[in-house]
């Protein structure tokens, strides 16, 4: 067995492929709630791909996710509530003013970093929570919004199993996007600032202009997952968009692994079902969360990505010293 039979690459195509198998063959064999499962890990995955970008990839330690999230969820459905555009509009104009408001975060943001950071951001959100619960003329308040089937082109979502192609297209299309952009220049200069400001200086990096795109792509990422959230529910309440949210996207990418689209994923396919099957103990689920975080933090500090990564090495290890006893 050779090394490159066992390289990361052949392994993320396997992985991806049995994935994609899966997907494709789920609408045929399962009932609607696994199908609204499946969506909502997909909502998760891009939640958890956005924050990846702004905490794992930049270093940037921003609590604002929820809130993106929420704007996200009250643009798209405000907006086919009023005109009922094609969904792609809705959820593009989410993503849009979830970006505008992630650039004037990220821009105020410039001047703090670590529990500074945490804690304005932490505000921010919220602020936009109690901005959904009061301001009853737009988001209905504290009665929730009831929200339009989406549409497209005259053909309505009524329900998970319609949806379900459509979300875990612009959950594929998000994930290629973050792949690409990890492995862009602009992502070698996200990983520089999160190493070291003044080294990524010295190496010609704007950092300024680095940190700013890191809050504003995250922010677009949550506002596509809030987006993609309309496409098969229709109904939310500000309650849901609280710090509980926030705590569990963190979890999600601590978990996974920081710095690793990986660990990303699986964080969110993980905690998800997690969050599924706590949904009857709401008054515990951040006492867990919490503990899982404090856990993983001690014992296994990388994530669950370290876990994959040291399989790996552990393999190639074998593989070279089997060609080098048959050499």
């Amino acid at each position: 067995m050779s090394a490159s039979s066992i390289s990361s690459p052949w392994w993320d195509r396997t992985v991806l492929l049995a994935m994609a198998v899966v997907l494709a063959v789920l609408p045929f064999t399962t009932s609607g709630y696994v199908l609204y499962v499946v969506n909502l890990l997909m909502v998760f995955t891009v939640l958890a791909l956005g924050m990846h970008l702004v905490i794992g990839e930049t270093g940037q330690f921003a609590l604002s996710h929820a809130a993106f999230f929420g704007i996200g969820i009250y643009t798209a459905g405000l907006i086919n509530n009023q005109w009922q555009p094609p969904f792609l509009v809705s959820i593009l104009a989410g993503a849009v003013l979830s970006a505008v408001l992630g650039w004037v975060i990220g821009l105020l943001a410039l001047r703090m970093r670590d529990i500074y950071l945490a804690l304005a951001t932490f505000a921010f959100g919220e602020a936009m929570q109690w901005v959904f619960l009061n301001w009853e003329r737009v988001t209905n308040g504290s009665n929730g919004l009831q929200m339009k089937p989406a549409s497209l082109g005259g053909y309505q979502l009524m329900n998970d199993l319609q949806a379900y192609p459509f979300v875990v297209t612009i959950a594929a299309l998000m994930l290629w996007l973050t792949v690409a952009l990890s492995r862009s220049r602009l992502g070698s200069s996200f990983r520089a600032v999160r190493e070291s400001d003044v080294a990524a200086i010295a190496m010609g990096v704007n950092t300024r202009v680095v940190k700013v795109t890191a809050f504003v792509l995250s922010a677009a990422f949550a506002g596509v997952a809030g987006g993609m959230y309309t496409l098969f529910t229709s109904f939310i309440h500000p309650e849901s968009l609280g710090f509980q949210t926030t705590i569990l996207i963190l979890t999600m990418v601590v978990v996974g692994g920081l710095g690793s689209v990986r660990g990303a994923v699986a964080g969110a396919i993980v905690f998800g079902l997690v969050s599924e099957l706590l949904r009857q103990a709401p008054s515990y689920q951040e006492i867990i969360y919490g503990g899982i975080l404090m856990l993983f933090m001690m014992f296994l500090p990388k994530g669950m990505a370290s876990l994959f990564a040291a399989r790996r090495k552990q393999q190639r290890a074998a593989s070279v010293a089997v060609m080098e006893k048959q050499a």
